[in-house]
């Protein structure tokens, strides 16, 4: 899994001077927390914390005084408008035999389905998966090019990678070819016909 390398500085909770003077310097707040460690308060600026790795999943060493910590993003809180981080958790992996967490789907390959004139429908993004932190994938890749028309991929169809278990419920859909839809087509032709007569 991708590492991405974080400098914190140090938060001292309840100093409000201080609070309002790091976030109009464009930081935003991390608490870390974990199993059998100790909390930590720190802050983050926000430009770095944006250009974090979208869509996949990756580790954290978040390097505070001189102390790392190997994180994962557990929360993410956004202010009114929706897109502005206010607010960051991240959960320290020392003491962490296996974690459950939300990975991305990546589907490749063109549907069959498709090419006999299908839509290709994602229904899922993400599957949550049970794995070591040093197990953990980046993204699932799932294929869908032997995807006929009007089939269906389910949850049951997908092999995880080594190590990682698929939490999600087997027989969820993961994707579909919708057939076209004629039925409305041809509807429409009779009736103009009808109102053509």
């Amino acid at each position: 899994m991708k590492r991405v390398s974080v400098k914190l500085k140090e938060r001292v909770p309840g100093r409000k001077s201080e609070t309002k003077r790091m976030r109009r310097e464009g930081f935003i707040p991390v608490e870390i927390y974990g199993k059998g460690v100790s909390n930590v308060h720190a802050w983050i600026e926000g430009k770095e914390f944006l250009s974090l790795p979208h869509g996949e999943t990756f580790l954290i060493e978040a390097e505070l005084n001189g102390d790392k910590r190997v994180c994962i993003l557990k929360d993410i809180q956004f202010g009114w408008l929706g897109d502005n981080p206010i607010h960051i958790d991240l959960y320290d992996l020392a003491n962490v035999t296996e974690i459950e967490v939300e990975v991305p789907i990546e589907f490749t390959g063109t549907p069959a389905g498709v090419e006999l004139g299908g839509t290709f429908e994602a229904i899922m993004h993400s599957f949550t998966v049970k794995a070591r932190p040093v197990n953990l994938p980046d993204k699932i890749v799932v294929d869908v090019s032997g995807l006929g028309l009007g089939e269906a991929l389910h949850v049951r169809d997908i092999t995880p990678p080594e190590g990682c278990i698929i939490l999600d419920n087997p027989e969820e859909t993961v994707a579909v070819v919708a057939e076209p839809e004629v039925e409305e087509e041809v509807t429409e032709e009779a009736e103009e016909e009808q109102t053509a007569e």
